[in-house]
């Protein structure tokens, strides 16, 4: 497996720095200090969000001139880690240099202009994080999503957001092709890989051949930055855009005062580039200074990622409670990890038993952590602050987060309601723009002076909150968000499928899972249930995204269903539940 970096950058890095680490000591770098606590106070509301903001102009390429004069330890900004060993690591200043190279290759060669959109589908390969950066200096709107994209994923993503360009790597080229001609606004394919592709563009090849020599653009601070789908519960995801400043900005306290991030930190997240929490790395990283740790990590393995925190001096690490969940079912007596000193850990509930465990047999808190793709961190755990197990922890500012009804009316403690972030008179800067195109939904979502969350919890007297559940339909499986109407949009297509209703059930590794019921045609109710079971999960495995697929699946006569024939989910979901 050839890269374009492993040559004579990479040969000039191996080797050539050490690594300076102080947990828990004072900073000996007091200028970048300063500089993180002044973003931090935008970030906390105690100063006002300037006019003009580029995370890649004003942040990172700070870095790299802090970097230059001696103010950040000699680790690395980046470290990635092939699944053969093979390493890239880049300086802020190298990530400097190569994404000014990149930015000019989605200028001049893919002539993408700001306010562009760009679908990014990458597995975990430098070029994603290069791209990124590349995207906020020229201003092209990114636009991820994880590599299980089928065709009609793909496509309903390239014409809702009207996407001018693509990039992405061999492996889902050719779905690509195959809906390219349905996606009048698509121009441009850009292709990370070593070899050629007929109708696309070769990142490495121009890669190569770029200049070095770019001048960010100038964003406002309200410009757009990205667009993230997510899973509804009663039709197709909704586009999630942010803001320069809303992320540029917005997870500088995240990573500060939750992941307890400083630039002498090695951070590890083992999520998707797809993920919104692999932007909440990049963003609560690198505004702190710290340096991203990637593994190519093409399948999860609980022994995999236990050995990669023996071998490498990864300082702080997050995962979503299901990878904790694993790792804490193997011996892990039989591992050291040497340098890892924080733990973090959102996108689902974390079960008390799992902190314990792993508390126990590593010395080492684990803080959980909550937030949406429409927001940063809305509250957590953070270092230095009492943790009551099971709970959330406490409201982040600047959100003013509270629990209320329906209404959007604030609840008193020990009441279960919405999780609510309150949005009038003034909206944060740290949260979404809207939901893109879409605004019954955006006015759907807010209630009286809030936005509610979909998710339901309660408040105690200390004001920690408590994780109750969804209060809609989406299923939340190892943090993969599945709406459950693509479920049963894709079980309709089968011959099989008379009806069907899709909803969560619990599930000791994963949280819950995708349970489906379905009423089936009369022609198929003599079939063997075990062999239709099977079937119709591989027909949900290449009709959509194949983690969204039923891991459970119940042959029913009739599905609950109200007068007016809409079939009630919620019943369901208790039965499943034991409510």
């Amino acid at each position: 497996m050839g890269f374009w970096l492993r040559g004579a950058v990479l040969r000039a890095l191996r080797g050539s720095r050490g690594f300076c680490r102080s947990p828990g000591h004072p900073s000996p770098f007091p200028v970048p200090q300063k500089l993180v606590a002044t973003w931090e106070a935008i970030n906390l509301g105690r100063q006002p969000v300037p006019e003009y903001f580029n995370f890649a102009h004003d942040v990172l390429d700070t870095w790299s001139q802090m970097e230059k004069v001696g103010h950040r330890p000699p680790n690395p900004a980046f470290w990635w880690v092939g699944d053969s060993g093979e390493e890239v690591k880049w300086s802020f200043e190298e990530l400097a240099t190569q994404s000014r190279k990149a930015a000019n290759v989605l200028k001049d060669v893919c002539d993408l202009r700001p306010g562009d959109k760009m679908i990014m589908v990458l597995p975990r390969l430098p070029e994603w994080w290069l791209l990124s950066v590349a995207c906020m200096r020229t201003g092209v709107i990114m636009i991820p999503g994880i590599c299980q994209l089928t065709e009609k994923d793909l496509k309903y993503r390239l014409q809702a957001s009207r996407a001018k360009g693509i990039i992405t790597s061999d492996s889902l080229a050719a779905r690509v092709d195959a809906i390219s001609a349905d996606c009048p606004a698509l121009q441009t394919k850009l292709l990370v890989s070593d070899s050629n592709r007929p109708g696309w563009i070769n990142f490495r090849a121009h890669f190569r051949e770029a200049s070095a020599k770019h001048d960010c653009v100038k964003t406002r601070s309200q410009d757009s930055l990205a667009i993230y789908f997510t899973s509804g519960t009663t039709g197709s995801p909704k586009m999630v855009e942010h803001s320069q400043s809303s992320y540029g900005l917005g997870f500088v306290t995240c990573g500060r005062q939750w992941m307890d991030l400083t630039e002498s930190d090695i951070f590890w997240n083992t999520t998707d580039t797809g993920w919104v929490k692999a932007a909440w790395t990049l963003f609560s990283a690198w505004a702190n200074g710290a340096c991203i740790f990637v593994h190519e990590l093409p399948r999860v393995d609980a022994k995999t990622i236990l050995n990669i925190l023996s071998l490498f001096p990864i300082t702080n690490l997050c995962c979503v409670p299901t990878i904790f969940r694993l790792l804490v079912q193997e011996d892990l007596t039989r591992y050291k990890f040497p340098s890892l000193r924080h733990c973090s850990a959102g996108g689902e509930a974390l079960n008390p038993d799992v902190r314990e465990k792993w508390k126990l047999h590593t010395g080492l808190e684990l803080f959980e952590g909550y937030g949406q793709s429409e927001t940063v961190l809305v509250c957590g755990n953070l270092k230095g602050t009492l943790i009551k197990s099971g709970s959330m922890g406490k409201a982040i500012p600047p959100y003013d987060t509270q629990i209320v009804d329906d209404e959007g009316n604030v609840l008193p403690p020990g009441k279960e309601g919405n999780i609510g972030i309150r949005v009038r008179p003034n909206r944060p800067f740290c949260f979404f723009k809207h939901y893109l195109e879409n605004p019954e939904k955006m006015a759907a979502s807010e209630k009286g002076d809030f936005y509610i969350t979909g998710d339901r919890a309660h408040m105690d007297e200390d004001g920690y909150f408590w994780f109750v559940g969804r209060s809609d339909d989406v299923i939340n499986s190892s943090s993969y968000r599945i709406g459950p109407v693509e479920v049963e949009s894709a079980l309709a297509e089968h011959p099989a499928v008379l009806e069907s209703a899709v909803v969560s059930s619990p599930d000791p590794i994963r949280g819950e899972v995708v349970k489906a019921f379905v009423v089936l045609s009369p022609e198929y109710s003599s079939h063997d249930p075990e062999v239709l079971t099977r079937e119709l999960q591989e027909h949900v495995k290449r009709v959509t995204a194949p983690y969204k697929y039923p891991r459970k699946v119940a042959f029913v006569s009739e599905l609950p269903k109200t007068v007016s024939g809409k079939i009630q989910r919620a019943k369901l979901r208790s039965q499943e539940w034991g409510k």
